[in-house]
């Protein structure tokens, strides 16, 4: 049985009556209702599947799309590009922010492609708890980990949710082996299958004792126990049996769920679930509602930030440019940290040193947005702008200090641009400039030559730049290679070692948008080569947006 504590006792008072979290104008029970969670897995894990039916469970929908449903109608509400639409996966984060019982959901859905892993990195620096979505069948995969790891080294915390489970899949004790064994988390299962692939019969919480029985009735069964004779004749006596041995075994097996070992992020609860069936989601949900931290603190360079703080600061995660192509706009998505926001406040932009005045801030749902009056730390809105956010920015109430750790990360694939019709340049310098803002490309201007050339973290990346200069600017662009393929920030403690280095390798040094000079070379071999010969200079690999 779930250990019950402080937050989760709050919290199941305020589910038996729900009350105003926010949005309407009260303040509400404010941050400690809030839970900012993001979803992360492997591609073709169901993530996206999975966010739509925590969007049904939640009442923030009244129909799910599957990622490949026929009709507009039934797409993804978080896919709303064109290029996710036509492809079935989510190149971008989105945001959507629903209610149920008095708490208020904030959650992030990011891509689970490689290729947008820096996307994924400042998403989850947004973020105070994940979901780690895992295919039954394939256990845990590259990206998985790789994401876990980024969580790891924030301390998020982690509920898992193994998925697909009413297809054939591996053993659910080697799935929870191999999760203790590669992740090094303590697991404690919490809902587990009734039956598997063809004999799925529903699933069991080994906390509450019910049973959600498969079939079109979806009916839930309050039980004894796992020996309780209702539970027997409600499920084939063929796999009743070696269910009930594998459940007992599994709840003594592991640990027990430890609400405070799970917010620390030695122990990830564990529950087997169908997202497409929608089996175990609404029992997620609920775990979220009950355990998962509500604001943390957050760091800056004069320390955390309290979320109890009474004057208001958040920082710019993310930038999306053209959510509505009509009107071209641009959107900062802002996490808030502390205070209590209300419409119209007037925040000082740390990085300009001027007041903004936040008049039409919105939340959203994917691409659709409403405006909002007021929010509290761990709330994230958008506020539309014409480029006076970037991310990395921060906004506090009359205080000045810098938001850390979102990364900027080197990149991998490097490529000039050629445009096939010279009268759109304007086009192309503006969608360039958008897109780099958002952190989908870099882009860098060569010491020598006209050309840009763009970086990107991996190929798939080309193709979205390409799809969305098309769509977004009317601009058609090709990649050309280039004879560089590595690219480094430099810096060095002597500004006269620097430019003596940019001066006698200026057919090798761009800079990025931010002015930076980056120095290119053909391989790591070329790189290695030339620190050696230049040791006063120091070559990045990623660097930190801090809103300089």
């Amino acid at each position: 049985m779930p250990i019950m504590d402080d937050q989760t006792e709050a919290l199941d008072d305020r589910s038996t009556a729900p009350v105003d979290s926010g949005r309407g104008g009260q303040a509400g029970t404010g941050h400690r209702a809030r839970r900012t969670f993001a979803i992360i897995s492997h591609p073709d894990a169901g993530k996206t599947t999975l966010t739509e039916k925590l969007l049904l469970a939640g009442g923030a929908i009244e129909m799910a799309g599957a990622v490949r449903s026929k009709g507009d109608g039934r797409r993804a509400k978080s896919d709303w590009m064109d290029i996710e639409k036509s492809r079935g996966i989510s190149v971008t984060s989105s945001v959507m922010t629903f209610e149920k019982h008095g708490i208020t959901f904030n959650l992030l859905d990011t891509p689970g492609h490689s290729d947008f892993s820096e996307d994924t990195y400042r998403t989850l620096t947004a973020v105070d708890s994940a979901i780690m979505v895992i295919d039954a069948a394939k256990g845990i995969e590259t990206q998985t980990r790789k994401l876990f790891e980024i969580c790891r080294l924030r301390d998020i915390p982690i509920v898992t949710f193994v998925n697909k489970i009413d297809r054939e899949g591996r053993d659910p004790f080697e799935l929870l082996d191999e999760i203790e064994e590669m992740l090094a988390l303590s697991v404690a299962p919490v809902v587990w299958p009734v039956g598997q692939g063809g004999q799925f019969k529903g699933c069991y919480d080994l906390a509450a004792n019910d049973f959600l029985a498969a079939g079109g009735a979806r009916q839930v069964t309050h039980t004894e126990g796992l020996d309780d004779p209702a539970l027997a004749a409600l499920i084939p006596a063929d796999i009743y049996a070696p269910f009930r041995d594998a459940a007992a075994l599994a709840s003594e097996g592991y640990a027990d769920f430890d609400p405070v070992a799970y917010r620390q992020g030695h122990l990830t609860p564990v529950i087997f679930g169908s997202a497409l069936q929608n089996f175990a989601v609404d029992r997620l949900l609920g775990l979220i509602a009950a355990h998962a931290p509500s604001p943390r603190p957050q760091p800056s360079d004069k320390g955390p930030v309290d979320p109890d703080g009474d004057r208001v600061s958040g920082f710019v995660f993310k930038v999306q440019a053209n959510m509505d192509p009509k009107h071209r706009d641009r959107v900062a998505f802002v996490r808030f940290c502390s205070g209590h926001f209300k419409r119209g406040m007037k925040l000082d932009h740390v990085r300009s040193g001027k007041a903004l005045a936040v008049s039409n801030p919105i939340y959203f749902f994917a691409q659709e947005r409403a405006r909002t009056e007021e929010a509290f730390a761990g709330d994230v809105i958008g506020i539309p702008n014409h480029g006076t956010l970037r991310v990395g920015d921060t906004l506090s109430e009359g205080e000045s200090f810098r938001f850390t750790g979102l990364p900027a990360f080197a990149p991998e694939v490097l490529r000039r641009v050629r445009l096939e019709d010279s009268m759109k340049l304007k086009q192309l310098r503006r969608a360039l400039d958008d897109l780099a803002e958002e952190g989908l490309v870099q882009v860098f201007r060569p010491s020598i030559g006209s050309a840009w050339i763009v970086g990107v973290v991996g190929p798939l990346q080309l193709d979205v730049l390409a799809s969305r200069i098309a769509a977004e600017y009317k601009a058609d662009v090709t990649f050309e290679p280039v004879s560089s393929n590595v690219a480094r920030w430099i810096r060095s403690d002597s500004e006269s070692a620097l430019a003596a280095f940019i001066k006698d390798n200026i057919t090798h040094v761009a800079r990025d948008r931010d002015e930076r000079p980056v120095f290119l070379c053909r391989d790591d071999w070329d790189l290695r080569f030339t620190m050696e010969r230049n040791k006063d200079i120091i070559f990045d690999a990623t660097r930190e947006i801090v809103g300089q």
